[in-house]
């Protein structure tokens, strides 16, 4: 066995890393900032970097170094291990394929746009039609090279080492959960009667300067990072140049807000993985799972809570002045954490959220698996939602439309939204416990003792640890539900 050979691997990957930075460059300029008429060249441009990223990566030479390579000491041992894997999925895939199915996402997403304004699902139809082809030609080819099935292939893309028959038995016991929980929440907020709403209008360049600082208290360093605006919110860039957006309305200020808040904490990973392992696969983060476990810690755990309501009703009453009632925690509290069925899932509350993601992830396995032709998509997705929540969408742009992910190629994503909500209670529940006086710091916008914790036992891990090895050493045990539940129960059901 031969080190040389994992060097010249380390090199060849460190150039992979680096065509996926571009390529991410590009993803958030086109949802930020390109022209609508740029959308066909960006296409091009993203669908040559896939090819040449999947060219690097299935070469000979490539194969040759990882039958010879050894590697020193775990954290190599981890990478080499994680270089098998991604070389494995490769090589299943043909470079035609790569740069198709690249150049289709591209041409769909941005029909998906003028679509979902003018909630016209024919539009974006066979745009979908096409992308949907090419992502079941691709699920096909790595479940023969995987032994998965081919929407498990597309699932361990995200977040590996989790298959769809271990998320069906926690999404079905939290559907009873919610069949339970939802009815009783409601009467009880009923029986509190309606919070006070926040005196708007909220000027935009003011809820810019308020995102940009409270992102800032959270421990986002705007020397390696922007804040922009697009359609949908999203973290994007690379752990030293990280991108994330929100949208602004200045009827409303906490959909911003908090939408900053929750990318923070995907752009706090980023920046928190480690260095040493740059552009190297056991440098990146645990999967999506992982990644969406970050963001809904902040979003929900830490900033819905009520020792940080506390700070930030001091710091919204100082940005828009006026009534300082309205800010006071406990309105704010019953206005962030109200329960409400409503047919948006990045406007549901941590309670209804799972069902809208086991309506998704029901859809597109079936949509994978050839049980459901696109056409039908419109209908089933009406048809299950009310099942799940008793309300029927009013329109396309209420249902199948509202999310970029199917139209993006992104498929085998949406059950990370729920098991990383899951994680970030388990990690929450952990960190309360090493930090007994968290909530004393949360009430001062101190994060820093939070983020310390998640430096050492999340961030700086990188992808050293499976998703659930890496709950097992944060926490003490794999992913347990029954917290996420109990977490509910007490902010909810009492």
């Amino acid at each position: 066995m031969s080190h040389a050979a994992y060097g010249r691997l380390a090199t060849r990957f460190a150039r992979i890393a680096t065509l996926g930075e571009a390529s991410a460059m590009l993803h958030w300029d086109a949802s930020a900032m390109m022209p609508p008429g740029g959308g066909a060249a960006r296409g091009e441009q993203l669908a040559t970097l896939a090819g040449l990223r999947h060219e690097l990566l299935t070469t000979p030479e490539v194969a040759d170094d990882l039958a010879a390579a050894s590697a020193k000491g775990e954290w190599e041992e981890a990478n080499l291990a994680l270089m098998r894997r991604a070389h494995r999925r490769a090589t299943a895939l043909p470079t035609d394929l790569v740069e198709a199915a690249e150049r289709a996402n591209a041409a769909c997403e941005k029909v998906w746009r003028t679509a979902k304004a003018r909630s016209d699902f024919a539009l974006v139809r066979p745009h979908l039609a096409e992308v949907v082809r090419l992502q079941r030609e691709t699920a096909a080819a790595l479940s023969d090279a995987l032994g998965l099935s081919p929407y498990d292939a597309l699932m361990d893309g995200f977040q590996p080492g989790i298959a769809a028959a271990d998320v069906e038995p926690v999404f079905a016991a939290y559907e009873s959960f919610l069949a339970e929980a939802l009815p009783r929440a409601e009467a009880l907020q009923a029986a509190r009667g309606t919070p006070q709403p926040l005196p708007g209008p909220f000027p935009v360049e003011i809820q810019r300067r308020l995102c940009g600082s409270i992102s800032t208290r959270l421990g986002l360093d705007y020397d390696h990072a922007r804040l922009d605006e697009s359609l949908h919110p999203f973290c994007g860039g690379t752990p030293t140049d990280i991108r994330i957006t929100t949208f602004y309305s200045e009827a409303e200020v906490g959909k911003a807000l908090m939408g900053v808040i929750h990318e923070t904490g995907h752009a706090l990973y980023e920046a928190g993985l480690p260095a040493a392992w740059a552009r190297q696969p056991v440098g990146e983060a645990a999967g999506m799972a992982a990644h969406e476990s970050q963001s809904l810690l902040m979003e929900m755990q830490a900033c819905r809570s009520d020792a940080f309501l506390a700070f930030l009703g001091g710091e919204l009453h100082g940005a828009f002045g006026g009534d300082p009632a309205p800010y006071a925690t406990a309105n704010l509290a019953r206005l962030w954490r109200r329960v409400s069925r409503g047919f948006i899932r990045v406007d549901a509350d941590e309670l209804t959220y799972p069902a809208h993601v086991i309506l998704r992830f029901r859809l597109e396995r079936a949509l994978i698996g050839g049980e459901l032709a696109v056409a039908d998509l419109p209908g089933a997705w009406a048809e299950g939602f009310t099942r799940l929540l008793g309300l029927a969408p009013p329109d396309d742009a209420h249902g199948c439309l509202q999310d970029i992910h199917w139209h993006d190629g992104a498929f085998g994503y949406f059950p990370s939204y729920t098991l990383g909500a899951m994680a970030a209670a388990q990690l929450m529940g952990a960190a309360r416990r090493a930090l007994p006086d968290l909530d004393g710091s949360l009430a001062t916008g101190d994060m820093a003792p939070l983020l310390g914790w998640l430096r050492a036992n999340v961030h700086g891990q990188g992808s050293r640890l499976g998703f659930q090895d890496l709950l097992r050493a944060a926490t003490g045990k794999p992913l347990d539900p029954a917290d996420f539940m109990a977490h509910l129960r007490s902010r909810y059901l009492q």
